[in-house]
């Protein structure tokens, strides 16, 4: 992929850019695999690679400059900002949008938020596109002072932006290095409809969702034909850190009932739209704390025996020592892990030692980083529990 902002010092968040595709992907194997290798000899899956270019749904732009000529990217050592919105990481859809949202800055008087000074209100533009091309955009302020003049020129920029589904600012007023606040006000839409491998997944503005479509759609491919290999008839999964739904729906099958768990409770309603449209009876989705849920089910007053399959796509911390060791003790079968670190994946595994990976595949999320998602089957092997 070639870069003329990284060639020229501008940005050079794609640390692994000079470094040949095949050697990229060579690397991350050996790295998952020197991980994996003490606890257990799993049959290893060619990697995914998906497109080195062109990949990103989302654009997470800082919003620096003046009103009159914003910039759309990151900050320099300086603090000033540096205009990426040709990134040739973002989809071509996204590449068109963010010219258009940079003028629309201009058009509603949207102060950039000025890092030194601590002043102005526009501190991010997050925009997702979704695979038929349509948008989610959301102005992340420093308060609500602006919100009148988007609502005043939000249909000049729908006009012009006639895929955008939704519309949303989101309050951030703290001065540190966070992304995003709590409060959402959603000024047009509802949700954003991702549609993947046959099945509408929904987006709220607050939802999560993979980057990278085309091998978030491989993922749960992938994790799909490994549950139907080992539960290919009736049972009952329990899907942690659910998101949006994606692994939970793409495990559907009749006579499989699946529950999905999630914090979030915006991700919570998307899921559960997305499995009503479908026609999902025997899906669910529950709002909550993952080690709670299992600790509850399994130990509490109303507790109930373990599923036969659990999936986990936790955050880059994993699951932690509590939820590794209740698996463990649960006497489930088999464990689908998706993970965004394979150093966190390897000490939760360490502590699952009856789990034994018998399958693993490196799905290539983040091309020119030295990041990776790793997908990990996990069956129980009485033997290789402690004494």
């Amino acid at each position: 992929m070639d870069c003329a902002h990284y060639d020229a010092h501008r940005c050079r968040s794609c640390s692994w850019l000079e470094v040949a595709r095949p050697d990229q992907l060579a690397a991350k194997q050996a790295e998952v695999r020197a991980l994996l290798e003490p606890l257990g000899d799993p049959e290893w899956l060619p990697p995914v690679a998906g497109p080195e270019a062109g990949f990103r749904n989302k654009a997470k732009m800082v919003v620096a400059g003046t009103v009159d000529s914003p910039t759309l990217g990151i900050l320099d050592e300086r603090r000033a900002g540096v205009d990426l919105r040709d990134c040739p990481l973002h989809t071509d859809g996204l590449r068109a949008t963010l010219p258009v949202l940079a003028d629309f800055v201009t058009t509603a008087a949207l102060t950039p938020y000025d890092v030194t000074s601590r002043r102005g209100e526009l501190k991010h533009l997050l925009v997702t596109e979704s695979p038929d091309g349509e948008l989610m955009v959301r102005f992340v302020l420093r308060s609500y002072e602006p919100v009148p003049r988007i609502r005043k020129h939000l249909p000049t920029l729908l006009a012009l932006l006639p895929g955008v589904r939704v519309v949303s600012v989101n309050l951030q007023p703290e001065h540190k290095a966070v992304l995003e606040g709590e409060q959402e006000q959603v000024l047009h839409g509802e949700t954003l409809p991702m549609r993947v491998n046959g099945l509408t997944l929904h987006l709220r503005p607050q939802s999560f969702f993979q980057t990278n479509t085309e091998v978030a759609a491989a993922l749960y491919r992938q994790a799909a034909a490994w549950v139907d290999e080992v539960l290919p008839g009736p049972g009952r999964v329990w899907d942690l850190y659910c998101g949006v739904g994606g692994f939970a729906l793409h495990l559907a099958r009749p006579g499989r009932e699946v529950s999905g768990l999630e914090v979030s409770a915006e991700a919570v309603a998307s899921a559960r739209t997305s499995a009503e449209e479908a026609g999902l009876a025997d899906v669910s989705f529950e709002a909550g704390d993952a080690t709670a849920y299992v600790l509850g089910a399994l130990d509490g007053p109303d507790s109930r025996s373990a599923p036969d399959l659990v999936v986990v796509n936790p955050p880059r911390r994993g699951i932690g020592p509590e939820l590794a060791s209740r698996l463990e003790a649960s006497g489930v079968e088999h464990v689908v892990y998706s993970s965004c670190s394979p150093a966190s994946l390897a000490r939760d595994l360490a502590a699952m030692p009856s789990l034994r990976p018998v399958r693993a595949r490196l799905l290539d999320m983040f091309p020119h980083t030295a990041h990776a998602e790793v997908l990990v089957l996990l069956s129980r092997d009485p033997a290789a529990a402690p004494d």
